[in-house]
C-alpha cells in the first residue's frame, strides 16, 4: 500500500530532552559524521571496529567492492584478513571485558501473563557454550548449515549463537511457515541438522510444531536428502505426556540445567491440550537430555571476516525463496552501530523489539545489534491482543521499556480499539518509538506519536531490507526533524540515489527507483548457492547500483518517502510475499488453469492478497472450492500467505503477446475505473466482466 503522504510541510522537531546524552545530538553533528562516513569510510568504520575483539587485524582497505556487472563479477568484502567470532563479541567480551556478566540480557515474556524468565549475560554465555558442545557432539562443524524452526523462546537465541560460536551457519525458518516451506529451505541450504520444539501457543491457539517439522523432514527424505538429526526442545510437553499413537515418547526430561520458564502458569497449561509429539528414535533427540553433563565452556571458532554467518530466506519474484547470505564482520559492525545510534541506546535502557526472530528484524534488532551493545531486551512469545488489547502497554510498564520497536501493522491493529486501552497504562518510561517493515501512513504515525508516546517520544521510521542487514534510511531521535510517513535521511555510510527508467540519477525533488551507490558493511554478499541470481536481481537493471526493488520520492527538503514495491512483491503485515509463489500454489490445484495475484490496500495489514483464478473448463466456482484454495496456499506457504480475496476470473486481461496486465488487475481489485492506456489489451470485454465479478469483502 502506498501511504497517504500527508501535509508536505508537517514537521515534528527532534526530542530536546534526549539531546544532552545523545550520541548524535543535532543535524549539524549528523551531517558532519555522514560526510566522514561516505568520504572516509575506512576511518569511520575503523574507529567503530576498535570497540570489538579481533583475533587478527584486517589488511588493505576497509571495504573492497564492485557494483558494476559490466566490469566483472559483483563482490563486496569488508575487513579482509581480519578474524573474529560474533558470539565471543556478544557474550564473552561483555562478560569478561565490559563486566556485564550480571546484567540482564533478556527478559522473556511468555504467551501467558506471568510466564516469565530473566537471563543474564553470564547465564546466556554458559547456555550457549553448552549447546555449542551439544552441536559438536552431533557432528556439526564449521561451515555446516543448521536449520532452526522454533518459537520465540530464549533457547532460539541460544541455538543461533551456538551455531556461530562453532562457525556453523544458521538458517532460521519462521515458526509460522508450512512443512513445504521448511523443507524447501532445508533442501536449498543442505542443512545437516534441524532444531525445533514440541509446540507453542499463540494466544489461545496451539501450534503443534513437531508434526510440521516431521512432515518437512519426510519431504526431504522423499526428495533424496535425509536430515540425520532433529533436536527437539520440550517447551510445552509434560514429563508424563503420552506419545502420539504409533510413535515412541521422547525421553522424560532429566533434572539438568535448562532455560525453561518458571512454573507460574502450570495451572493454565494443565487445562489446555498438550502438543502432539511424534517421535522417531532414529532421528529425534531431546534438547534437555543432550544437555545433561555437558560442559558450559567452549572455545570459539575464529572465523574470517567474509566467512558465512547466516542464511535467511526471503520471497523472490520468481516464486523460489532466495537465501540471503550475510557474513561475519561487516554484519556485526553494522547491526551494532545502527542499533546504538538509531535507538540512541544508553546503558540503562530496556529495549523491546516485537518482531519474531524468524525475520531479519529479529536477527538484527533482537539478537545481534542489542547484544553487541550489552543491552537489556524483552523477548516476547505472545500476541499484542492476548489476553487483551492492552497487553503490549502492560509489558512496557512491567519492564520499564525505554525504546520500543514495532510494525505499522501492529499500530493499525491497536488503533481500532481506540486510546482507552493505552491510557490504562503509564508508559512513562518510553523515550523512543520505532517502526519497521513497511512505510507507516501518517494517520497511524500521529496515533503512535500522540497516544502511545504522549507527544514526547520521537518516532524512528526505519527503511531497510533482509538484504541490507540493517537500517538504511532512518531518523536519529535527537537530531532529525520528523515528517510523518518519511524515512527521512540515509544512515552513515549509505549513499542513496533515485533513478528514472533510463537509469539517470534525478537531482532534487523527484520520484523513481531507489538505489544505493556504494556498499555498507552489513550488505548481503550473495544469494546462497546462486550468485548469478544475486547479480540479476540487485545489479543487472542499473549497472553500478544496488537496486532495492522499491520506489521512492524525494521532496524539496531532501526527505525520502518510500512509495512501495515496484516488482511482483507484496508487503503483507510487514512481510514480503512473492506473487509468483502464491500463484504457483493456486495453480497446483487441479481445478485451476491460471492464477494472478495482486495487492489490495488493507487498513491493518497494509496490503492484502487479491487472487484471480481461471478454472479449467467444466468446473464451477463455489464456496467449497474457494476454501480448498485458501487451505492449499496456507499449507504450501504458511498462514501469512492465506488469500484474503479469491475472484472467479473466466479470463485474465492480457496483451496481444499473452502477458497478463497486472496493472489492470490491481485497478480491478481496488475498484478503480481509470485504467490508463489499455491499447495493448487483447480482449477489452474481459475487464468489464472482471469488474462485475470483483470481491467486495474478504473472509
Amino acid at each position: 500500500m502506498i501511504p497517504d503522504q500527508g501535509p508536505r510541510d508537517a514537521v515534528v522537531p527532534p526530542a530536546e530532552r534526549l539531546k544532552a546524552r545523545a550520541h548524535v545530538p543535532s543535524m549539524e553533528r549528523y551531517k558532519e559524521l555522514y560526510e566522514r562516513s561516505v568520504g572516509n569510510p575506512d576511518e569511520f568504520w575503523g574507529d567503530i571496529a576498535k570497540d570489538f575483539f579481533w583475533k587478527t587485524k584486517h589488511t588493505g582497505p576497509f571495504m573492497d567492492y564492485n557494483f558494476d556487472v559490466t566490469k566483472g563479477e559483483i563482490f563486496i568484502k569488508c575487513m579482509e584478513g581480519a578474524s573474529t567470532n560474533i558470539c565471543y563479541n556478544l557474550l564473552d567480551h561483555n562478560v569478561l571485558h565490559r563486566k556485564l556478566g550480571d546484567k540482564v540480557a533478556f527478559y522473556w515474556e511468555g504467551n501467558e501473563p506471568g510466564d516469565e524468565l530473566r537471563v543474564t549475560y553470564r547465564e546466556l554465555l554458559q547456555r550457549v557454550c553448552q549447546f555449542s558442545n551439544v552441536l559438536k557432539s552431533q557432528g556439526v562443524k564449521k561451515g555446516d548449515r543448521v536449520s532452526i524452526y522454533m518459537p520465540m523462546v530464549v533457547e532460539l537465541v541460544v541455538a543461533m549463537l551456538a551455531c556461530v560460536r562453532i562457525g556453523a551457519v544458521h538458517s532460521i525458518v519462521f515458526a509460522g511457515f508450512s512443512a513445504d516451506s521448511l523443507c524447501e529451505r532445508i533442501l536449498d541450504s543442505q542443512c545437516s541438522l534441524l532444531v525445533t520444539a514440541d509446540g507453542f501457543y499463540r494466544g489461545d491457539k496451539l501450534i503443534n510444531l513437531k508434526p510440521i517439522a516431521d512432515e518437512a523432514l519426510q519431504k526431504c527424505r522423499d526428495k533424496g536428502f535425509p536430515v540425520s538429526r532433529c533436536i527437539m526442545l520440550k517447551h510445552l510437553s509434560k514429563e508424563t505426556e503420552q506419545a502420539t499413537p504409533g510413535s515412541q515418547s521422547p525421553p522424560a526430561k532429566r533434572p539438568c540445567p535448562d532455560l525453561q520458564q518458571n512454573k507460574q502458569t502450570d495451572r493454565v497449561r494443565k487445562t489446555r491440550p498438550a502438543p502432539q509429539v511424534p517421535w522417531n528414535p532414529d532421528v529425534d533427540v531431546c534438547w534437555h537430555s543432550l544437555l545433561c553433563g555437558v560442559s558450559d565452556e567452549c572455545e570459539p571458532e575464529w572465523c574470517d571476516s567474509e566467512d558465512p554467518l547466516f542464511i535467511l530466506y526471503t520471497s523472490g519474484s520468481t516464486g523460489k525463496p532466495k537465501g540471503v547470505l550475510h557474513t561475519v564482520s561487516g554484519y556485526m559492525l553494522y547491526t551494532a552501530t545502527t542499533f546504538k545510534l538509531v535507538f540512541d541506546y544508553q546503558a540503562d535502557d530496556v529495549y523491546w523489539c516485537t518482531a519474531d526472530i524468524g525475520w531479519i528484524t529479529g536477527h538484527s534488532y533482537i539478537t545481534y545489534g542489542p547484544l553487541a551493545n550489552g543491552a537489556t531486551s524483552v523477548l516476547f512469545e505472545g500476541l499484542p491482543t492476548y489476553p487483551d488489547v492492552g497487553r503490549m502497554w502492560d509489558i512496557v510498564d512491567k519492564y520499564h521499556i525505554t525504546k520500543f520497536y514495532t510494525a505499522p501493522t501492529a499500530i493499525r491493529l491497536l488503533m481500532k480499539y481506540g486510546s482507552e486501552p493505552v491510557h490504562k497504562s503509564s508508559r512513562a518510561s518510553l523515550k523512543v518509538l520505532g517502526t519497521v517493515g513497511e512505510p507507516i501512513n501518517p494517520e497511524a504515525w500521529h496515533w503512535y506519536y500522540n497516544v502511545v508516546g504522549d507527544k514526547r517520544c520521537p518516532i524512528v521510521d526505519t527503511f531497510w531490507q533482509t538484504e541490507t542487514g540493517g537500517h538504511m534510511l532512518t531518523p536519529l531521535p535527537a537530531a532529525t526533524p520528523l515528517k510523518p510517513g518519511s524515512a527521512t535521511f540515509p544512515f552513515f555510510g549509505v549513499v542513496p540515489a533515485i533513478l528514472n527508467e533510463s537509469g539517470e540519477e534525478l537531482e532534487g525533488p523527484g520520484e523513481g527507483y531507489l538505489v544505493f551507490k556504494q556498499p555498507w558493511p552489513g550488505v548481503m554478499r550473495t544469494v546462497y548457492g546462486d550468485h548469478q541470481r544475486f547479480e540479476s536481481i540487485y545489479f543487472n537493471k542499473f549497472p553500478g547500483y544496488y537496486v532495492t526493488g522499491d520506489g521512492c520520492r524525494r521532496d524539496g527538503d531532501g526527505y525520502y518517502w518510500i512509495t512501495g514495491r515496484i516488482d511482483d512483491m507484496l508487503n503483507v503485515s510487514g512481510h514480503l510475499l512473492s506473487t509468483a509463489e502464491v500463484e504457483s500454489s493456486l495453480v497446483e490445484h487441479p481445478a485451476v488453469a491460471e492464477a494472478a495475484v495482486v495487492g489490495r490496500p488493507h487498513a491493518i495489514k497494509g496490503e492484502s492478497l487479491y487472487c484471480f483464478v481461471t478454472l479449467i473448463q467444466g468446473v464451477a466456482f463455489s464456496a467449497a472450492l474457494e476454501a480448498q484454495l485458501r487451505k492449499q496456499v496456507r499449507d504450501k506457504i504458511g498462514a501469512i500467505a492465506t488469500p484474503d480475496f479469491i475472484q472467479n476470473a473466466p479470463a485474465l486481461p492480457k496483451t496481444r503477446s499473452g502477458k497478463i496486465m497486472r496493472r489492470v488487475l490491481r485497478k480491478i481489485a481496488r475498484n478503480e475505473r481509470d485504467l490508463g492506456d489499455i491499447s495493448t489489451l487483447a480482449e477489452s470485454s474481459v475487464v468489464e466482466q472482471l469488474f462485475e465479478n470483483r470481491c467486495s469483502a474478504a473472509i
